[in-house]
């Protein structure tokens, strides 16, 4: 085993070694499969997540990839098992197209044989790598089609069919969903749903506050009811009731103290991707940040960083969809919906 000490790596221009270790200090599974690292000592390799106690720094070098690894002279991990970690991905990304493609959602069990995995560890796999269960995000996929063919010049019949259901009640049902009303309602701009709404004086600011009567629709700051009502203009707007009171004060109480719990009803609208985005972002524990790279990668498309940083940008619910959590992968802060000025107190009050 000695003899690892003498082996002195390539340099690989695409991976920033401090990066690299600072990934396998958090024990990063969201850099899983991007990167490996090695040890001089051992001379195994290892993914960023794995459980093993951390070597010195010294005796750390990265590799781009297993083969890279193993090229020089490593082997791989018996516990973290690093060369599955791209099949995983490889396996979801196939499953993704597959389902992108197919015209009805796929079983779980055709999706598995597809990408050749057990249908129970498959599940599992999908969801640590998307946020979403394979149903959830085919389920996803149609309502994007649905959203698009709402959009045409057909009748709303013609778009629940061209979306490819079957019938008008699962697309009403998907709508509710995905959309936050009935696809006629999403098309004449929120016809017949009741949004009520509120401006609040929060220590950040003025902030506005809508819900429908299934969840949280909007949260912003520096916006009010004509803001909201260009968002919806055909929506019927109230004022609070005792109900809207209640919630819109539990997300005052989310900007003093933003580390908080909050697991409020939300009624927003995305595609699969978006909706893979903020399932990420909920999950970065509060007085914890991620980069935008990261962030893609979480919701199953490491390649798609701009992709996500629209995402983040797109989110309705400042806040409670902490999209404050994401930094440039420098470290720098990056940008803002309601200016870097907010997000930095908002990260430092979770800290």
């Amino acid at each position: 085993m000695n003899q690892m000490t003498a082996i002195d790596p390539p340099a690989f221009a695409a991976l920033d070694p401090e990066a690299c270790w600072d990934a396998f200090l958090r024990r990063d599974r969201a850099q899983d499969g991007r990167f490996v690292g090695a040890v001089r000592t051992t001379g195994i390799y290892c993914k960023p997540s794995c459980a093993a106690r951390h070597p010195r720094r010294e005796n750390m070098a990265f590799y781009p990839d297993p083969a890279a690894a193993r090229a020089a002279g490593f082997r791989a991990c018996l516990r973290c098992h690093p060369d599955e970690v791209g099949r995983d991905r490889l396996a979801v990304e196939k499953a993704m197209r597959m389902m992108a493609q197919a015209e009805e959602p796929p079983r779980l069990d055709e999706i598995a044989s597809h990408v050749g995995y057990a249908p129970h560890h498959f599940h599992r796999l999908f969801k640590r790598e998307t946020g979403l269960t394979p149903a959830a995000y085919a389920r996803a996929i149609r309502a994007d089609r649905l959203k698009a063919a709402l959009a045409g010049e057909g009748t709303v019949t013609d778009a629940i069919y061209e979306a490819g259901y079957n019938a008008p009640s699962r697309a009403y049902a998907d709508a509710d969903r995905h959309l936050g009303m009935s696809p006629s309602a999403w098309r004449d701009g929120g016809r017949g749903a009741v949004i009520r709404h509120a401006v609040l004086d929060t220590s950040l600011g003025p902030m506005l506050v809508a819900a429908t009567a299934k969840g949280l629709c909007r949260i912003s700051f520096d916006e009010g009811v004509e803001d909201l009502r260009s968002r919806f203009p055909h929506a019927d707007l109230q004022p609070p009731d005792p109900a809207f009171t209640a919630l819109a004060d539990q997300v005052r109480a989310l900007v003093d103290n933003p580390r908080r719990p909050a697991d409020l009803p939300m009624d927003v609208q995305g595609t699969h991707f978006q909706q893979a985005v903020w399932a990420a972002l909920r999950s970065i524990p509060p007085g914890e940040t991620r980069s935008y790279g990261e962030i893609a990668a979480m919701a199953g498309n490491p390649a798609a960083v701009r992709a996500a940083g629209t995402a983040c940008g797109g989110n309705n619910l400042a806040v409670l969809i902490p999209c404050h959590r994401v930094l440039r992968g420098d470290g720098s802060l990056g940008g803002y919906a309601y200016g870097t000025a907010r997000k930095k107190a908002l990260l430092e009050r979770e800290r």
